[in-house]
């Protein structure tokens, strides 16, 4: 919200040595964000005019047209004498009256003035248009044209008001009051203690029979609207200088008279308003739900199909304009350019001010990416009192400005409603902030905001209609304690209780995550939104619980409106991103929370603000949320290990994202199974199932392996993509949170390799269970060192799987036979149990 200085002080009687910093401060001590102070005209330099064009002469035999022309600047130039001026803007004829900057003269940008040939004449000066001054966009990027009663010689730098200073506020979702110059305005006053000026107190006629005719199908998302015409407006009438250049300094652009005022009135009061031609509108003027499928062309030339859920006002041919939004192409206001063009100007116009839904109107802007300054306020919420004023004030200056007649007939409907109040404790400011107010200061406080407060111990508070992000006895807290001054609490550090330090949760995220880090994967934090079609992109079955999502009722963009229930979606997407910028060679990691409905919907409780949680009212809060386990995840693609004079390398494979899940699994000192599995994404050839064993049960923790083609092509991820995810929780419940030291032998190890043929479809991990199984307590590693598949040594359809097996006994060392004898057996218990047999 731009928020001219020049302006403000109609309002508010600040001190004349005010400077706009001065403000800003000011105003950043009372919550506001204000971002800049923007100095209008500060290295413009007079003498800046007023000129008459009294003569244009056309210079031929250049390349673009050049114009030689005399300006009568009255006694601005000292002599009286007309001014001679090259020009080459084309918007300008003999008589008119145009700004003229003379030699000695600066203009913004340090652009110095002075006499100068060129094209053969000399030109004393510069016609200026808006782009030259730092006017900002009026329309026409041309000579400005001044009306004709515009004084000659007269200061253009006042007339034109191009020196002020301009508050940029970044305003927050819950203070749409500070979206108008209205509500900058009170809290301007509340900050230097001085009274306000309301704009909107307004005498306004109450409603009759005779205004125009409106029907409200929807009170729910209409709860007020306020209908007034006004007709023989003057299509000659242009917005005033004034009006055009404070439309200018808030970033609008003007558009004609009865566009400029309804802009204007908006900017004031915070009420977006709409002007109908009244000849255009057939019917009564009706606010209703949109029927599927219905069409609108908006004022910007887009034609819009409508959703069901759209809020739109209508006539008897159906939808003149998204409520709150935007208005139809069909009623638009034509001013007397439209006019000149062999059209007809608006003389009679309905003037619309209205109170929307923020929901509906936040939902319409989104559907139709259509967001305007209307929908900008409505979503943060509009004073549903001031639309009656807005209205009015609208009447005023379309009257006072285009010579127009008020008709006397007012329409107003609105919904029937009870103000909102709060009861609080009047010491409760006291003990949010930990500082003692007092109950005057609280009152005091909560009146100079527009509350109206009772009571003495137990305060009823009143909201006012232009602060509905009032809600609890927390947001009046805030109220007092901001406008008391955030920099006046004291700075007191917790006293945590002796012992505390990190969870055993965090230590294993820690872990886990140097783990990864240490094995060459680089941390991609990812948002946690998803659109449920990612699910059908990773083929997962229509009946997967990884499907069921936690909606949000206010998502940042409506194609991710869910909480994602995996880590991969957005690993994939960052992967894919960074492999489409060059970097091919890729292991990415992230641990983070995934999200599953709870079966039972509950409502949390508010907690309290005076003490710390109780342990129920922690439990209480958990059960409300949705189930929240912590995942871990890693995607790789391209080489794993680079070529260089050291070797050949290798293309990253399923082993690796295999491998990962047992680096993670032996941070969690945790025993974690492999065996081959199929699921969604994975290649059903290449994919691992992970597993856990929990009081005798094998419980499934998350899958590993290489990625579908198909998967792969959706989404447009590289060739042979691998991915593993696990449940980081469910491994830190079986795991092992306490470090054991290794034991140290003194006795010596004895190995032993065997090499195992067996079907080529048996799964090594089984192998290795039978041949640790079977080798006892002496066995104190086995590890797999090659796998060899020759069809004519080994038969058709199997492979032979060898194993480096090494033996150690505590308490002694182990003879030759001993080790072989152990060896046997778990060669014994292989054969037994896959059919493994020695290969020879």
């Amino acid at each position: 919200m731009r928020v001219p200085l020049s302006w403000l002080r109609e309002y508010v009687d600040l001190p004349a040595t005010e400077t706009g910093r001065d403000v800003q401060a000011k105003l950043i001590s009372a919550g506001l964000e204000v971002e800049t102070v923007e100095h209008l005209g500060a290295d413009l330099k007079g003498p800046l005019v007023v000129g008459q064009v009294l003569t244009i002469e056309e210079l031929e035999g250049f390349k673009k047209p050049i114009r030689f022309c005399t300006v009568n600047v009255g006694q601005a130039n000292g002599t009286g004498e007309p001014q001679e001026i090259v020009c080459g803007a084309r918007n300008f004829a003999v008589g008119d009256k145009v700004v003229v900057v003379l030699p000695g003269a600066t203009l913004p940008g340090g652009f110095s003035i002075s006499a100068r040939k060129t094209y053969g004449k000399t030109s004393h000066g510069m016609i200026c248009s808006s782009d030259e001054l730092g006017m900002g966009d009026d329309g026409t990027h041309g000579i400005i044209v001044l009306p004709p009663e515009t004084e000659v010689g007269k200061d253009a730098i006042e007339l034109l008001e191009l020196v002020d200073e301009v508050l940029d506020i970044a305003v927050t979702a819950n203070r749409g009051d500070c979206l108008s110059i209205r509500g900058v305005a009170r809290e301007t006053a509340i900050a230097y203690g001085l009274p306000l000026r309301d704009p909107a107190l307004l005498d306004v006629p109450g409603p009759n029979a005779y205004g125009y005719p409106v029907k409200i199908a929807d009170p729910t998302g209409c709860d007020r609207f306020t209908a007034r015409t006004v007709t023989g407006l003057s299509a000659e009438a242009p917005s005033p200088i004034w009006l055009q250049r404070r439309l200018q300094k808030v970033g609008m652009r003007p558009i004609s008279l009865a566009v400029d005022v309804t802009n204007y009135v908006m900017m004031e009061l915070g009420q977006p308003l709409h002007a109908y031609d009244r000849s255009l509108v057939q019917g009564t003027i009706g606010v209703r739900r949109a029927q599927e499928g219905e069409k609108i062309v908006t004022l910007d030339g887009t034609e819009r199909k409508l959703h069901a859920e759209d809020l739109v006002i209508t006539d008897d041919r159906g939808p003149i304009g998204l409520a709150g939004v935007m208005g139809g192409a069909n009623t638009e206001i034509a001013d007397h350019d439209a006019a000149a063009n062999g059209g007809n100007a608006t003389s009679d116009v309905v003037i619309e001010a209205a109170h929307f839904d923020q929901v509906s109107i936040a939902r319409t802007a989104r559907r139709h990416k259509l967001s305007s300054e209307a929908s900008r306020r409505f979503e943060r919420g509009v004073d549903p009192q001031a639309a009656a004023a807005a209205a009015q004030r609208t009447v005023d200056l379309l009257v006072l400005l285009a010579g127009g007649t008020a008709e006397a007939g007012v329409t107003e409907i609105s919904a029937p409603s009870a103000p909102h109040t709060i009861s609080v404790p009047a010491d409760h400011p006291d003990k949010v902030a930990g500082v003692e107010y007092g109950r005057e200061t609280v009152v005091r406080r909560l009146q100079e905001v527009g509350c109206d407060v009772y009571g003495q111990d137990e305060l009823i508070v009143t909201v006012p209609s232009w602060r509905p992000d009032l809600d609890d006895i927390n947001d009046l807290a805030e109220e007092v304690i901001r406008l008391e001054g955030y920099e006046n609490l004291p700075s007191t550090l917790p006293r945590p209780p002796a012992g505390r330090g990190l969870t055993s949760r965090q230590r294993l995220h820690r872990r886990v995550g140097r783990a990864l880090a240490g094995a060459g994967y680089v941390e991609a934090l990812n948002y946690p939104f998803v659109g449920e079609q990612v699910f059908d992109q990773l083929g997962l079955d229509a009946d997967d619980p990884a499907r069921r999502v936690v909606r949000l009722v206010n998502p940042l963009s409506d194609e991710e409106p869910a909480l994602r229930t995996s880590l991969l979606p957005g690993l994939l997407a960052a992967l894919r991103r960074n492999d489409g910028r060059g970097a091919h060679d890729l292991a990415l990691f992230e641990t983070g929370l995934v999200f599953h409905p709870r079966d039972e919907q509950r409502v949390a409780a508010d907690l309290p603000v005076d003490r710390r949680p109780s342990e129920d009212d922690l439990a209480a809060l958990s059960a409300a949320l949705p189930d929240q386990p912590r995942h871990v995840a890693v995607v790789l693609a391209g080489a794993r290990e680079q070529a260089g004079w050291w070797g050949k390398g290798r293309p990253a494979d399923w082993a690796d994202a295999v491998e990962s899940a047992r680096t993670i699994a032996r941070e969690a000192r945790a025993e974690l199974g492999v065996r081959k599995g199929q699921y969604g994404p994975w290649h059903p050839g290449r994919c691992a199932e992970l597993f856990v064993t929990v009081v005798g049960e094998e419980r499934v923790v998350g899958h590993a392996g290489e990625l579908h083609p198909r998967v792969l092509k959706t989404l447009g991820l590289p060739a042979r993509t691998c991915a593993m995810e696990l449940d980081l929780d469910a491994l830190e419940r079986v795991g092992d949170d306490i470090p054991q030291a290794p034991g140290i032998s003194t006795f010596p190890v004895a190995t032993q390799d065997v090499a195992l043929v067996v079907d080529a479809f048996v799964p090594a991990s089984e192998v290795e269970a039978a041949l640790r199984e079977g080798a006892g307590e002496l066995l104190e590693s086995i590890r797999l060192f090659d796998v060899y598949d020759n069809a004519e040594q080994l038969g058709e359809g199997r492979k032979s799987l060898a194993y480096a097996l090494r033996f150690r006994a505590k308490d002694r060392t182990l003879t030759v036979d001993e080790a072989s004898a152990a060896r046997d057996a778990a060669v014994a218990l292989a054969g037994e149990r896959v059919g493994a047999v020695l290969r020879s």
